[in-house]
């Protein structure tokens, strides 16, 4: 089972679990994420080039690589238990505002997936948000994608079906920093690693 999500409450001075009723909650109060999964700049030290994610799915944030030991550091959601998986893939191309078309083991298993088989719009409803980054290993398409949602309250969850789900604001940030072929490593403890890997 995975480990639970915690955040510092500074009220409390404590650690206290973060749930999704726990996230929905504090994001109606706040009408943003807690402060340690907002975008920041932190110590960051890696031998991977500047450009590269790294993704720590168990702490739910990707890193993206700077010069001088520092990264960009975005919180995100990642894929719920049985969900989660690792490798080292690639951005094989970009979208925005892409159209959705879930994949047909969603659609097998998600009635309200089922009506958009043929795809759906970009938009704000839309469960990829305002860009989808599209990971590929080789030249073939993962079908896994780090990708906005219109859902903020979920960052720091695992809620997903295995994409990497950001803030919008943070997902248009990120795209506007990395290049197609960007190295994307992704780890999270016991999850399965990528068949294409």
């Amino acid at each position: 089972m995975a480990a639970q999500t915690q955040i510092f409450d500074p009220r409390t001075r404590t650690w206290v679990n973060y749930d999704l009723n726990k996230a929905r909650e504090y994001f109606a109060r706040n009408k943003q994420l807690p402060d340690a999964f907002r975008m920041q700049t932190v110590t960051f030290r890696t031998a991977e080039e500047p450009g590269t994610i790294i993704i720590d799915g168990n702490q739910h944030f990707l890193y993206l690589v700077q010069p001088n030991n520092q990264a960009i550091r975005y919180g995100i959601g990642v894929g719920r238990e049985g969900f989660g998986w690792a490798g080292i893939v690639r951005i094989g191309r970009m979208s925005e505002w892409p159209t959705w078309t879930p994949p047909p083991e969603m659609i097998a298993r998600d009635a309200n997936a089922a009506k958009w088989a043929a795809g759906m719009p970009g938009g704000p409803q839309n469960p990829l948000g305002a860009r989808a980054l599209y990971l590929y290993a080789g030249d073939s398409d993962t079908i896994y994608r780090i990708h906005g949602t219109p859902e903020s309250w979920t960052i720091g969850l695992d809620v997903s079906s295995g994409c990497i789900r950001m803030n919008n604001n943070d997902i248009i940030d990120l795209a506007s920093r990395v290049k197609i072929g960007a190295k994307v490593i992704v780890l999270m403890q016991g999850a399965a690693l990528y068949k294409g890997v």
